[in-house]
């Protein structure tokens, strides 16, 4: 599809010499002879780009023009042109939001390339905006029980400070979205986010890893190497699992959070950066303090705004809508008709205990959808595991449930969470309900409670 162009001048001469030579460059060209002209042909219509001249015959002249060009909602990029032009003139037009200016008598070949890099410049900047509009759904926290929506409060709050956040939660509940939710909704959304995962890099390599280091300070420093508080310089630096990194890497990251300043491995030079830090960690920090693992400064400088990221056992409630999400993201994803959960198979999701949270149940959407043939998932197409873990028990007719039912699908759940709060320990889990060992077999094993 042709780029399209409006050519604005009140000389006719020139305006049937532009559309000419713009139309062998393989442009779509309009023209206009007047400020007014111009403003109204652009409320009709949207063009890739405007061609303006700065002196004009009428009411308005160009910069007046440009000038109103950019108070519209979506406005195209604009290229000014003039016969008497002069450094005031241009700088003018390049604060009121012009492209670029080209002095008359024209040069095609300066034209053409002018317009070809407010052209470029366009897409770019559009497929910027999509990426964003992208990253600001892919981060969009789903559900609507009491945790979650409190949640989104939380972080509409913290996210617009510079506040440093602390992140809990179990495996799979989300603690990596919530960060970049948080960059995402702050002040710094168009600088760098970059993570960590302190849990995955060895303890000798993870100073280089946060700090860089120069040639030569130790065996295979081969180069420079930044690190990544210098990347995330006036961005924002995740640290996944700061529960597992080592005591010493802990107080110099803590010298880091108090000054703002630090060297690399081997060098003397002290590098000043401006980070924001968001942490996570899926440990019990009060039990790691306590242990001496884990510096006590280190976690008040960290804990300034703390979050907690709530399991799937403690809303249950959005199941129904993350397994849908899911379900159309991958139908979407693989190019398949979107594919549609059951009112049956939904019920085996609500009663599945979820160990791994969000994470397996995104992950087991997936395999639904790539190996569930039909377009209609139901319970049948659901893994066996999953069914055998199941806490649903039959409903007479449409009706609901009986009491009987009730009462098993409550003690059933009741139990998960507690044997999930001992760790899977019988004999804990038996004390802290007062029952004795063998009664909560017997009773595990007729809920279909896998041991």
């Amino acid at each position: 599809m042709k780029q399209t162009i409006l050519v604005v001048d009140d000389e006719k001469n020139i305006r049937a010499s532009l559309q000419g030579v713009l139309e062998d460059e393989g442009f779509k060209v309009e023209t206009v002879p007047s400020g007014e002209a111009c403003l109204e042909t652009l409320k009709k219509r949207n063009y890739d780009l405007v061609l303006l001249d700065v002196w004009l015959d009428g009411g308005i002249d160009g910069l007046e023009t440009l000038r109103r060009i950019q108070t519209m909602e979506q406005h195209p990029p604009v290229v000014m042109i003039s016969g008497h032009g002069n450094i005031e003139t241009a700088v003018k037009s390049t604060k009121l939001g012009a492209f670029d200016f080209i002095e008359k008598p024209l040069s095609i070949d300066k034209v053409t390339l002018v317009l070809h890099h407010a052209l470029e410049q366009r897409r770019l900047a559009e497929q910027n905006e999509a990426l964003r509009r992208e990253l600001k759904q892919k981060y969009t926290l789903i559900g609507e029980s009491i945790p979650m929506r409190a949640l989104r409060q939380q972080l509409a709050v913290a996210a617009p400070t510079n506040g440093r956040v602390l992140i809990y939660g179990e495996s799979g509940t989300g603690k990596e979205l919530i960060a970049h939710a948080l960059h995402q909704q702050s002040l710094r959304v168009n600088e760098s986010f970059v993570e960590v995962n302190c849990a995955a890099i060895p303890e000798e390599l993870i100073e280089s890893e946060l700090f860089g280091h120069v040639k030569g300070s130790f065996t295979g420093a081969t180069e420079d190497k930044t690190g990544k508080f210098q990347q995330a310089d006036r961005g924002t630096l995740f640290l996944d699992e700061i529960g597992d990194m080592s005591f010493k890497t802990q107080a110099k990251v803590l010298r880091v959070l108090e000054t703002q300043r630090f060297a690399r491995v081997g060098g003397s030079e002290l590098l000043e950066v401006d980070v924001r830090v968001i942490a996570a960690t899926n440990k019990n920090i009060d039990e790691e303090i306590a242990r001496g693992t884990f510096r006590e400064d280190l976690f008040y400088r960290l804990n300034v705004i703390p979050f907690y990221v709530p399991s799937l056992r403690e809303r249950t409630e959005d199941i129904p809508v993350l397994a849908r999400y899911f379900v159309a993201e991958f139908s979407r994803e693989y190019g398949w008709k979107e594919k549609v959960l059951t009112n049956d198979a939904i019920e085996v999701l609500m009663n599945y205990s979820w160990p791994g949270n969000v994470r397996e149940l995104k992950n087991l959407m997936e395999r639904v959808v790539i190996m569930t043939p039909v377009v209609r998932i139901e319970a049948k197409h659901l893994p066996a595991a999953l069914l055998r873990d199941n806490g649903s028990f039959p409903e007479p007719g449409n009706g609901g449930p009986t009491l009987e039912a009730a009462r098993k699908a409550y003690e059933r759940n009741f139990i998960l969470r507690k044997l999930d709060e001992y760790h899977g320990n019988i004999t804990h889990t038996a004390k802290a309900l007062g029952v004795e060992r063998s009664h909560l077999y017997r009773k595990m094993k007729a809920l279909r409670i896998r041991t």
